[in-house]
C-alpha cells in the first residue's frame, strides 16, 4: 500500500523545516517531534510551509504545541482544515 500524500508532504516539509535531530522518514507518525529536537521557532516554519504547501490555514485556536507535536497530529489538523473547505473547493476556496 502506498504511503498517504499527505503524510509524505508533511515529512518532506518536516525534512527541510523542522531542524530535526532524525530523518524525518525514519520514526513514526507518533514520535513526539519536540523530543527529537523540533524547537518551537522551526515548528512555526514547519506551520507556515504546510500552509503554504497544502494550502491550508491555520486558526488561531490551532496554534497550540500539541497540534505540531507529531506526523500524526499535524495530519489531524491539516484534515479538519481540507475538510472545512467548501465542497468541490480547491485549496482557500479556490477552484482546482
Amino acid at each position: 500500500m502506498a504511503p498517504d500524500p499527505v503524510t509524505q508532504q508533511i515529512r518532506a516539509i518536516l525534512g527541510a523545516q523542522g531542524r530535526l535531530g532524525h530523518s524525518s522518514q525514519t520514526f513514526s507518525e507518533d514520535a513526539d517531534l519536540f523530543d527529537l529536537g523540533m524547537s518551537s521557532h522551526a515548528s512555526v516554519n514547519v506551520m507556515l510551509a504546510l500552509e503554504a504547501c497544502l494550502g491550508v490555514e491555520f486558526p488561531d485556536r490551532m496554534l497550540e504545541r500539541s497540534v505540531f507535536a507529531s506526523i500524526a497530529s499535524i495530519r489531524r489538523a491539516v484534515r479538519e482544515l481540507a475538510s472545512a473547505e467548501a465542497p468541490g473547493a480547491g485549496p482557500r476556496g479556490k477552484e482546482p
